[in-house]
């Protein structure tokens, strides 16, 4: 058992050229048929299969007629993003079955399949190219992008391609026009907003201006002038009133003294005899009453330690003694004066002198004090201005929040208003040049083409890959079977796989009438399956020529 099981797990010898041609001789028949059939079957295949005609056209972008930077466009999409968004809309399922209908279309595909099938089947085969910047002939470089529809009817195709073509052209302009018109409407509508919104503000503003008018913020400065100015008419009147008052006190000092000499008179030997140092008195008098006046009006602005006050101190003190030593030595010289002495005519004129002098400074305090009087009630009413103006200036910063607020609020609505005014006036211009189509627009650059060939099926490719897919086939059954088949098949294997010479062959001996019955067969057979595939393939080619025709 041992030589048997060497035999089996003995390797195939290498093939040489002779080998394979007899290899191709003895499994021909199996490398020939899918050949052919594979042949056949392309060929019926190519010439069934319908024309698909592509017709195309291109659309090019029109720049607008005025630059933006002299009307901003109320369109900000980019034109391949619009371009887009137009193809969604024109190829919806409502536009699409409006040009089936309308063209004609698809008449065996809607009698076997649903609308929605066609509707994709038709989807499929339109091309939308993006937007490129094409080089166009005699035109210069412009932005343009292909529309392309493929059909079975290149006339149907053009129509269909130019249907489409005046499509994306008459949704452009309805598209832009309804946004820059829905725009321009929307901008309105903030514009009176923002308009209601500042009449309101500004009513308000008013209001508060109306209602405390003198205690605004930005009055401020003109208060506080205004304060000051008040305030030195207030020290004028008190300086005023102190004049008034040192005068008025002169007055009835000079009249008490004007009383006395009267008084001294009644004697006429006494006021004869002592004329002189009475004189002398009256004048000390009078300077010291002027000097504790001028000094009460400097205790009223200034205080004791004052020099001034302390200068005015020391010479009424001067004075007083004075006077005082005058008195004392007036009063040791006096002599005694005899009962029965009578007034002389003299002291009789001096006395009505005096009385005349006294009656006039009556008359003068008369008039100062009505003047004082004038002087207080000027002095009242300033006080009273004076408080009304510091009541405002101290309320100020009370409601400086409450204007600011006011203000700040009324400034943001007047910058938003001019902002939606300038931006309404920029959208209505915008809106008129969409209107007068001279904004970005898409025109014709090659109208669709009526193509004069198909573009598929490429027939003679289809047949040439059919039949090298045919001869794969049979080239692959061949092997196939040669590998299957582990006979010794000539005198090499013999040698080979035995290890022993071969002393001679015997040849195969069959009867020739069993043979020649098996070769007509075959013959019958690959004859019948040749006319066969021959019919087939002429069949398909003239019904496509018919067709065509």
């Amino acid at each position: 058992m041992q030589p048997a099981q060497d035999l089996i797990s003995t390797p195939r010898r290498p093939l040489d050229v002779e080998d394979y041609i007899d290899i191709v001789r003895r499994h021909r028949g199996w490398m020939v048929g899918p050949s052919f059939a594979a042949l056949v079957i392309s060929v019926v295949v190519a010439f069934f299969w319908p024309d698909s005609y592509v017709s195309s056209g291109a659309i090019r972008v029109v720049p607008p007629q005025v630059p933006e930077r002299y009307v901003p466009s109320n369109v900000n999409m980019e034109m391949s993003q619009h371009i887009n968004s137009m193809a969604q809309g024109i190829l919806s399922r409502t536009m699409l079955t409006n040009i089936i209908q309308t063209h004609g279309l698809y008449r065996q595909e809607l009698s076997r399949n649903p609308m929605e099938d066609i509707i994709e089947l038709m989807k499929r085969r339109i091309r939308i190219g993006s937007v490129l910047d094409v080089q166009a002939r005699g035109r210069g470089t412009m932005s343009a992008f292909a529309i392309s529809f493929e059909y079975d009817n290149r006339y149907l195709a053009q129509k269909v391609t130019s249907d489409l073509m005046s499509r994306f052209i008459t949704e452009n302009l309805r598209t832009r026009s309804n946004q820059s018109r829905e725009t321009t409407q929307f901008l309105k509508e903030q514009w009176q907003a923002a308009k209601k919104r500042l009449e309101e503000l500004e009513g308000k503003r008013t209001q508060f201006r109306l209602h405390n008018a003198g205690r605004l913020p930005d009055e401020l400065q003109a208060n506080l002038q205004t304060l000051r100015s008040l305030e030195a008419q207030l020290a004028s009147i008190n300086e005023t009133i102190s004049r008034i008052g040192q005068e008025k006190l002169l007055m009835e000092s000079q009249i008490r003294i004007f009383q006395d000499q009267i008084a001294s008179l009644g004697s006429a030997g006494e006021q004869l005899g002592a004329s002189v140092k009475n004189e002398r008195l009256v004048q000390m008098e009078r300077e010291i009453l002027v000097l504790q006046t001028a000094l009460s009006g400097l205790r009223e602005r200034y205080r004791d330690n004052h020099p001034d006050v302390k200068r005015l101190q020391s010479q009424i003190a001067v004075l007083k003694k004075i006077r005082d030593d005058l008195l004392t030595e007036d009063v040791q010289k006096k002599p005694e004066t005899p009962a029965a002495a009578k007034p002389s005519s003299l002291a009789l004129r001096g006395a009505r002198d005096l009385e005349a002098a006294i009656a006039r400074l009556q008359t003068q305090i008369q008039a100062r004090d009505m003047e004082m009087e004038e002087r207080q009630k000027e002095q009242t009413q300033l006080k009273n201005t004076i408080k009304g103006y510091n009541s405002r200036i101290q309320a100020s910063p009370v409601m400086e929040q409450e204007y600011a607020e006011l203000t700040r609020d009324f400034n943001l609505a007047k910058a938003r208003y001019d902002d939606l005014n300038l931006k309404v006036s920029q959208s209505e211009i915008a809106t008129d040049l969409e209107n007068r189509n001279q904004s970005e627009t898409l025109e014709v650059l090659d109208p669709a083409s009526l193509p004069e060939t198909p573009t598929k099926p490429n027939r003679w490719l289809i047949v040439g890959i059919g039949l090298g897919m045919g001869i794969m086939l049979g080239v692959v059954v061949a092997g196939a079977r040669e590998v299957k088949d582990a006979s010794l098949k000539s005198l090499k294997d013999a040698r080979a796989y035995t290890n022993l010479p071969v002393l001679g062959t015997v040849p195969l001996l069959e009867n020739d009438l069993v043979v020649r019955r098996k070769r007509r067969l075959a013959w019958l057979a690959w004859s019948a399956a040749c006319m066969l595939g021959i019919l087939a393939m002429t069949s398909s080619i003239y019904y496509y020529y018919a067709s065509k025709t």
